[in-house]
């Protein structure tokens, strides 16, 4: 079962867990369970995603109910007017905040713009060894990205040096190595902890907002850092 975080007659959203896929991907063809399908049968009702999540990023996945409410909140997406908020357990000391203004390639070669925006909640240096340093250190960001481009908080983590811990595909072999070794721990740390816009059809204010799960939540108390 799902948690379900919000619902009115036009719009659900669910918390969706670390390693669940939105929907059917030709890429994951061995994959049987996806959001969309646990939703519909979950409310026995039609859904339809109106944004994405990666397969291994947890938090806020909304859905429309009808196409009404789908068109609309297609649209917001496009025109940036939903912010989205991110938590992400990164490689090193991050500072305090920064902008992230780098252009990111897709597969097809295009180049289109990305933005972001972090700041530091926290920090954390474990006296654990890695390679040629005698500690580890890790940061706990928020990230509001401004674009939404595939993977975008990933790459750009990754082009700053501090990459997220548990992307295999951006981040650094050597720390999903030790996570998983010395904590049992694979998860890509990285959390869609809010998304807020006014809602398509009545116009009013709506904050979602997503617990942490299980996984990132070890990993906060194993820094030392209190649940946010």
């Amino acid at each position: 079962m799902l948690d379900i975080l919000f619902r009115d007659e036009h719009l659900i959203a669910v918390n969706k867990p670390h390693g669940l896929l939105v929907h059917r991907s030709p890429i994951a063809i061995d994959v049987q369970e996806f959001a969309l399908q646990l939703l519909r049968d979950q409310i026995d009702h039609y859904v339809s995603p109106v944004h994405r999540l990666d397969r291994k990023t947890g938090g806020v996945l909304l859905f429309a109910l009808n196409k009404e409410a789908e068109v609309a909140m297609h649209i917001q997406f496009q025109e940036k007017k939903v912010i989205k908020k991110y938590l992400a357990i990164v490689r090193g000391h991050t500072p305090d905040e920064e902008d992230i203004d780098y252009a990111l390639k897709k597969e097809n070669g295009t180049i289109q713009e990305a933005f972001t925006h972090y700041h530091t909640l926290k920090r954390a240096e474990l006296q654990v060894a890695l390679g040629s340093h005698s500690t580890s250190r890790y940061s706990l960001v928020e990230a509001k990205p401004e674009t939404g481009r595939m993977h975008q908080l990933r790459k750009h983590f990754a082009h700053v040096f501090h990459p997220i811990i548990g992307d295999r595909k951006h981040g650094c072999n050597k720390q999903n190595k030790l996570f998983k070794e010395t904590w049992e721990m694979t998860t890509m740390l990285l959390h869609a902890s809010s998304l807020s816009f006014n809602h398509p059809i009545t116009n009013e204010a709506i904050l979602i907002e997503a617990p942490l799960q299980e996984e990132f939540r070890r990993v906060m108390l194993l820094m030392g850092w209190e649940l946010v």
